[in-house]
């Protein structure tokens, strides 16, 4: 077990800070968890003393758009001096914007890959470990370093901008989320053409490049890509796309996409309270 004499807070013991403590705690870490619920609701004041802070609280996607301030308002437990982690994901530009805001302590953005389905083995055997900061100066790289060396070694690791990280997550979850719709557009046509789904699929998926993951239009509860992530985030990233990129048929692709995959969760009864809470009642009901 790996020893340390940094003292490791985690702010949010959601399904995504759990898994981070409890690896930490397995590798031999000081941990401290605070929450806004029990049991960990009493060490809001122990977050102050700890050297690194890992972030993982919600932000959500709503009608009114992607919203950050729970990472906001939780930063100000933080001590000072002390560095704070950014798990939750941000859209390009806010950990810049709330380092403005907290000039005292230092905030980096490390996006999170955990699995639904293997999150305690991606939480210990991470692929990725990304560090963004939001200023190039040696003391951000010192601080970029001394996180990447509490965290398990990954195949992969860089040290980049803090848009970069921030990037980077909606980049990957969104192309997921993309590939997922595709599957079903592939899928119908396959049905129509009443030929073997399975063969096509295994045979897609044998091309390298493709892979297996998220070929499979019936999953879960029903067809589309939902789940908590998928859903907010393609929701946020087309919004930002539209007010930052200047590309009018890119945001038109994207419209269209998310169009067809709410068309499959609604038919499919899939995650309608997800729709429900990132578009509202007009759109998740929309047929």
């Amino acid at each position: 077990m790996k020893k340390s004499k940094l003292r490791i807070g985690f702010i949010g013991q959601g399904w995504v800070g759990k898994h981070y403590a409890d690896d930490f705690e397995r590798r031999g870490f000081d941990v401290v968890r605070y929450s806004k619920e029990e049991p960990y609701a009493g060490a809001r004041d122990k977050i102050k003393k700890c050297d690194v802070v890992f972030v993982a609280v919600p932000t959500p996607t709503t009608p009114d758009g992607f919203d950050s301030s729970i990472v906001s308002n939780v930063l100000k437990h933080v001590g000072n001096g002390k560095i704070a982690v950014i798990k939750s994901s941000l859209i390009p530009g806010t950990t810049e914007k709330l380092q403005r805001k907290y000039p005292g302590i230092y905030i980096v953005h490390s996006p999170e890959f955990l699995r639904e389905r293997s999150a305690a083995e991606d939480a210990a055997s991470p692929q990725r470990n990304i560090i963004g900061i939001p200023r190039v100066s040696k003391k951000y790289f010192d601080v970029a370093n001394k996180v990447m060396s509490v965290l398990p070694k990954a195949p992969f690791e860089i040290v980049c901008g803090s848009s970069e990280a921030e990037l980077i997550k909606y980049a990957g979850n969104c192309f997921l989320y993309t590939k997922v719709v595709y599957a079903n557009i592939l899928y119908n046509l396959v049905n129509v053409l009443d030929l073997s789904w399975e063969k096509v699929r295994d045979a897609v998926a044998a091309d390298s490049r493709i892979g297996h993951s998220h070929l499979e239009p019936l999953h879960g509860t029903g067809r589309g890509a939902g789940g908590n992530c998928f859903i907010k985030d393609f929701a946020a990233f087309t919004d930002f796309y539209h007010k930052t990129a200047g590309d009018k048929t890119g945001h038109e692709a994207l419209l269209k996409l998310e169009k067809k995959n709410i068309e499959l969760l609604n038919e499919s009864g899939k995650d309608s309270h997800l729709l429900q809470l990132v578009y509202g009642q007009k759109k998740s009901k929309k047929k």
